[in-house]
């Protein structure tokens, strides 16, 4: 199947200011792109990428005073298959985990392992099979935040989403995140377009969504604690260890959100 899907984000920006945007696609989706993935300035503007620590890729631009805009749209390709789950099988041991993977063990800005121990453990200790930990972890926090996007907060963390019982995407999956770590599965956080394909029309603006993977038996998963059911078309953008890591856009200085549009539609191929 083919996807097109695209943003369009205005900022109004006082005095000069730098910013970090993680607007492009994952490089993992590179190749599935069947017409380029070009992020437009307006004014035009330089900008230059890098890739992080993470495997993301990064614009790094001086935004002037004014209306700033920036956008793209695109059209890839993907499988059109649905979110796949974890094998069934015995947990991976710590200490046969990649160096490189250990980090997303450890708690982070928004994923407090600390404050999450003992309810993981409470919950899920009984449960033997990293999979069954997983989609329990996935049940447990899909069932226990009720979602709404007017309970969005850009600084709760999990133990807050725990507490409070309510958020929107992102609080979802740092729940979930966090208690993967506890039950030393490791997880990351992720955030990409994810358009209403495969379900029934959503009456609400489109948004990029929040969504987790988990590693087991060598391997990332995905799965979705807010919508808690296998999904289709998902494109990512980003992956770190929580929001912070992923920020679509970070300002260094004032820059106000005045438009913020988001498109994910299948292509009709027919037509």
């Amino acid at each position: 199947m083919l996807i097109r899907a695209g943003y369009e984000i205005a900022f109004d920006i006082p005095a000069p200011t730098a910013m970090l945007a993680l607007l492009n696609i994952h490089p993992s989706r590179e190749k599935d792109l069947r017409t380029p993935h070009q992020i437009a300035v307006s004014p035009d503007i330089a900008m230059r990428n890098h890739i992080d620590m993470f495997g993301n890729l990064c614009t790094r631009l001086t935004l002037p005073p004014g209306r700033v805009t920036l956008s793209t749209d695109f059209v890839i390709a993907d499988e059109g298959e649905p979110d796949v789950r974890a094998p069934d099988g015995p947990q991976m041991p710590v200490e046969d985990l990649p160096d490189d993977v250990l980090i997303y063990l450890l708690g982070s800005r928004y994923c407090e392992t600390d404050r999450l121990m003992q309810v993981a453990w409470n919950q899920f200790g009984g449960i033997a099979s990293a999979r069954g930990r997983i989609e329990a972890i996935v049940d447990f926090a899909h069932n226990h935040i009720c979602f709404g996007y007017e309970h969005a907060r850009a600084d709760r963390t999990a133990w807050n989403g725990y507490s409070e019982q309510v958020g929107v995407c992102r609080d979802f999956a740092h729940l979930a995140v966090t208690l993967c770590r506890c039950m030393n599965i490791p997880a990351r956080y992720c955030t990409g377009y994810l358009g209403d394909i495969g379900i029934p029309p959503v009456d609400a603006p489109m948004d990029f969504s929040a969504w987790f993977e988990a590693y087991v038996d060598g391997d990332w998963y995905t799965y979705d604690a807010r919508h808690n059911v296998p999904r289709i078309g998902r494109i990512l953008m980003a992956c770190g260890r929580d929001a912070t890591e992923t920020a679509l856009t970070t300002a260094f200085g004032t820059a106000t959100l005045v438009s913020f549009q988001v498109h994910t539609d299948e292509v009709d191929t027919d037509s």
